[in-house]
């Protein structure tokens, strides 16, 4: 049941106090915005209010960034607000990358003053139009006798549905008094668990136990299906291939790790694709279609019935949580002996990963692999530390070199693909978990965007450690660009010393261009106890790609990145002859 009831005394009070005490009710422990304006009626109530804070921050796209952080850490409703007009734009890509993440996220817009609604007032926007497409639920309050009816159905569909509630009040009906008695909507947050009816079970059982060579690939609806997912794997002597955000639930302790596919993954992931005669995606929903193999048959087990078959043709498509049905299944599987598939996976894994492991060495040379300033960030950071991570080069180097151990989470804008992400979702992270250890792998260009938050953290005393990998560029873009033979529109990049911006912010700051320093500098800059940032100046060059490729699949730009990033190094050809990678 979603729903209860209790029995509350009549109170006068505003629609401003009446949100902080329903927003409380349901655990809510604070919320991310920028005060003032029209919102200084949510600002107030909470300021006076009991068990609900303000954490006030520079933008409101990183209030909605850091909201999301906190939701997907905790599983809980996180809230942010908006004030009108450009602060509810502000909010929009932040909120993008909250829903399309699945995590149950409130945003609270506030309006203009209702009188002039429609005459094209100062700042007038439609946020109940805006948030159309980034939301389940976008109501606007008209009228005080909607609440708190409306905010109540926004709270029970964002953890319901898993994903973003937008709630539009103007700044005079905040504060306008209502009285409300009697019902009161009782939050929760349990799940329906959902497994496949026998019929279903068997047909993937049988599936599973005609195929010789299968490959799993892993996503994020694996969470707490660990254990399952390794018996499965050992019966069907099958490698396991995660995705990115399945990364911190398969990765670890599992010997039949492949390691990755994809632009950001290993060529010994692909290949244990491409060789498969069956694949089994378990909660996953890997976009890029390239990356599946042609002649393999391919099975799909996801909760969401509207995932199947989104991205690939599939033969048998069954609709259940990702641990449920492997535990209705395993029973039905039977113990394969034959380990070629495995085995000849696992081997491609061990070289791929120590020609990766090679490029992270510390070989002096500068400027700075980023390769090795991702391995030392693996290295310092403690066993349980969270980190988040800019899309761009960040992602890649965290993605090959942060290892999961079952306790230290990852954080990024996965699906929504945002720059500027890591530092706002640091905050969220660090607020709603202050005994952790967060850590943030930021490109220059992505902590450049909102660096203005930089003052957040140390107003508000974050301990975040801030990793800046600074090659002066957006790097990723730039070799998109190299490698479609356009020249980068860029300006010639200027050189910053953002660690001499952070002591100006008054955080403790490290501008790093000698290999030989980079440990010390990060193990300092862990171990203080307020914000921190270590600026490494890294090799711009690094993702430069190849000037033609032998692969008997480049047809376009997106295998000739391919191409580059399976191989790891630079100015390399690969040619892929269905079971080896040549060098």
């Amino acid at each position: 049941m979603l729903s209860g009831e209790r029995e509350l005394t009549t109170v006068a009070r505003n629609i401003a106090e009446l949100c902080a005490e329903v927003l409380a009710a349901a655990g809510v422990g604070r919320i991310y915005g920028v005060a003032g304006d029209s919102l200084n009626g949510i600002g107030d109530s909470v300021s006076v209010g009991e068990g609900l804070g303000w954490i006030g921050v520079r933008d409101e796209e990183t209030a909605a960034f850091a909201a999301g952080a906190e939701a997907g850490l905790t599983g809980k409703l996180a809230v942010c607000a908006g004030r009108c007009g450009p602060g509810n734009l502000h909010l929009i890509n932040g909120l993008y990358d909250c829903h399309r993440s699945r995590l149950p996220v409130l945003a609270i817009a506030a309006h203009i003053p209702s009188p002039e609604i429609g005459s094209g007032y100062f700042m007038e926007s439609h946020p109940e139009r805006l948030f159309k497409e980034c939301s389940h639920y976008c109501e606007m309050v008209s009228h005080v006798s909607q609440m708190p009816r409306v905010l109540e159905i926004a709270i029970q569909t964002a953890i319901s549905r898993r994903g973003v509630s937008v709630v539009v009040i103007s700044s005079d009906v905040a504060l306008s008094e209502v009285e409300e008695q009697g019902r009161r909507v009782i939050f929760s947050y349990a799940r329906p668990q959902v497994t496949p009816h026998w019929s279903e079970l068997d047909d993937l059982a049988a599936e599973l136990n005609r195929a010789q060579k299968t490959t799993i690939l892993a996503g994020a609806g694996c969470a707490g299906a660990h254990e399952e997912l390794v018996e499965l794997a050992g019966k069907l002597q099958a490698p396991i291939v995660p995705t990115l955000r399945g990364k911190e639930f398969v990765e670890y302790d599992n010997p039949y790790n492949v390691g990755m596919t994809g632009l950001l993954g290993l060529s010994s992931g692909y290949c244990a694709m491409m060789d498969c005669e069956t694949l089994l995606m378990l909660g996953t929903d890997f976009p890029y279609k390239q990356f599946y193999p042609q002649k393999a048959r391919i099975v799909q087990v996801d909760i969401r019935v509207e995932q199947l078959g989104r991205r690939c043709y599939i033969d048998l498509g069954i609709v259940g949580g990702v641990v449920e049905t492997l535990r209705a299944l395993l029973p039905r599987i039977e113990q394969k002996t034959r380990r070629g598939h495995l085995d000849a996976s696992l081997e491609h894994y061990r070289e791929a990963r120590k020609e990766l492991d090679d490029l992270a060495a510390e070989t002096g040379q500068t400027p700075i692999h980023p390769q090795y300033v991702a391995r030392m960030i693996d290295e310092v950071a403690a066993e349980d530390a969270i980190f988040t991570m800019d899309v761009g080069t960040p992602i890649l180097w965290a993605a090959r070199y942060l290892t999961m151990n079952g306790r230290r989470h990852l954080l990024g804008s996965f699906n929504h693909g945002s720059i500027a992400n890591a530092l706002p979702q640091a905050i969220g992270a660090q607020i709603s978990h202050s005994g952790r250890q967060v850590v943030t792998l930021c490109g220059d260009g992505g902590v450049s965007m909102l660096m203005g938050d930089l003052l957040s953290l140390r107003h508000l005393n974050l301990p975040v450690k801030i990793v800046v990998f600074n090659n002066g560029s957006l790097g990723f873009l730039d070799s998109e660009m190299n490698a479609a033979g356009i020249v980068s529109l860029a300006e010639d990049p200027i050189k910053l010393d953002f660690a001499k911006i952070a002591e100006g912010a008054g955080i403790l700051g490290f501008h790093i261009e000698d290999p030989a320093e980079v440990r010390p500098a990060l193990e300092r800059a862990f171990a203080h106890q307020g914000p921190a940032l270590v600026d490494v100046a890294v090799d711009r060059h690094e993702l430069t790609m190849p000037l033609s490729l032998k692969l008997d699949r480049a047809v376009d730009f997106n295998l000739f990145m391919i191409k580059a990033i399976l191989n790891g190094r630079r100015g390399e050809i690969v040619d892929y002859d269905r079971t080896n990678l040549i060098r």
